[in-house]
């Protein structure tokens, strides 16, 4: 999950910079911010759930889940912005109903 964190901060770095000059609709820079704000949270998210003992199941599910959102909504996001692909909306809401699954698994577990 530091590596997470790491990616979620150099993709935000490269949004504001470098993004900029190549995205001109000012809404899909607006669709990145919104990935990497997700990215970033629930990476954290995750260095919690990390801290839980080995011994809850809802410990390997939640860290599964959160991870799986972080690649399926931000990731389908970043990719929209960077090809345009608009199709690749569909996939943003299953990533973040992982991400509620990972926070419930995270709250609930035994």
């Amino acid at each position: 999950s530091c590596y997470s964190g790491a990616l979620a901060v150099a993709l935000g770095a490269f949004g504001a910079h470098a993004l900029k000059s190549r995205v001109q609709d000012p809404k899909l820079l607006d669709v990145w911010d919104t990935a990497v704000k997700y990215h970033l949270v629930h990476t954290a998210v995750l260095l919690t759930a990390t801290k839980q003992p080995v011994d809850r199941v809802s410990r390997k599910l939640s860290v599964g889940f959160l991870t799986v959102g972080n690649i399926l909504f931000s990731g389908s996001l970043y990719l929209l912005v960077l090809t345009g692909i608009k199709k690749l909306g569909i996939i943003t809401p299953i990533g973040g109903l992982s991400y509620i699954v990972g926070w419930l698994m995270l709250a609930h577990g035994k």
